[in-house]
């Protein structure tokens, strides 16, 4: 039986593939800093599939968190056929009026803790010649966001990682796929602090549901794609306008929707 590991699996996007792959029969490792969210989702999924699931309570910002996370796995024995780097947050503002602790925070969960999570668990895919990885990117990783600046270069990052390693490992029976979702229906926006994006996110018609989400993108690994965006055509778009317009111009527009109201 396949065992998959997932961060940020209390809620969100990471609790819909934590619900979509329990009913693929899937072993599961729920990872989370919430112990109260992953308790509740563990005991749910195993009445409902007959499944295991392991649960790890692990603030993964914390430096040395994801080395934790694999040494607890070591001594379980457990071994990971499917590795989702899905924990991430994101902040709105001006740069320079910012937390600093905090971007740097946003930089160790999303880029940090993703890379030391798959650096861990790709040599035991590659010597046994099978495993998937999946990471969560965003259509933001695919121009700069002005006031969402860090947020949007660690999700450049992401991409740019994930697509490498997919180039890398694709002759060795291991998969890596990028997701890129734009707005879901999830407390993203809220975290971030923009009020307004919060508010639009509730709109059916300008947001995916995380379900969705998890769908088109397993179905993408299981194509061996490189990337998938989720959530139709208007996002088909918003990752391909940097082919026609300018990259200034672009930045300029990006810049005056989500300048801070006055």
């Amino acid at each position: 039986m396949v065992t998959a590991l997932i961060t940020g699996a209390s809620s969100g996007i990471g609790a819909a593939f934590a619900q979509a792959l329990a009913k693929r029969q899937t072993k599961l490792v729920l990872v989370a800093r919430s112990k109260d969210k992953l308790d509740s989702l563990a005991q749910q999924l195993q009445e409902q599939f007959q499944i295991q699931v392991e649960v790890l309570v692990q603030d993964l910002i914390v430096h040395g968190a994801a080395t934790k996370v694999v040494e607890t796995l070591t001594q379980k024995n457990i071994a990971i056929d499917l590795l989702i780097n899905n924990a991430g947050f994101g902040d709105y503002g001006s740069f320079s009026e910012s937390s600093l602790p905090k971007q740097l925070e946003m930089i160790q969960l999303n880029i940090s803790a993703l890379v030391e999570l798959t650096y861990q668990f790709l040599p035991q895919m590659q010597q046994r010649g099978s495993g998937s990885i999946i990471n969560v990117s965003s259509i933001a990783g695919f121009q700069p966001m002005p006031y969402m600046s860090v947020y949007a270069a660690t999700k450049a990052f992401v991409l740019s990682f994930s697509e490498a390693l997919w180039a890398e490992n694709r002759e060795q029976g291991v998969k890596v796929l990028a997701v890129c979702p734009g707005p879901t229906k999830t407390n993203f926006f809220d975290v971030a602090g923009f009020a307004r994006l919060a508010s639009a996110s509730s709109d059916q018609q300008r947001s995916a549901s995380p379900e969705s989400v998890v769908e088109e993108a397993l179905k993408a690994l299981e194509g061996d794609n490189s990337t998938v965006v989720p959530g139709g055509l208007t996002n088909q778009l918003i990752v391909n306008i940097s082919r026609f317009l300018p990259r200034e111009a672009l930045v300029k527009l990006i810049e005056q929707q989500f300048r801070p109201e006055s």
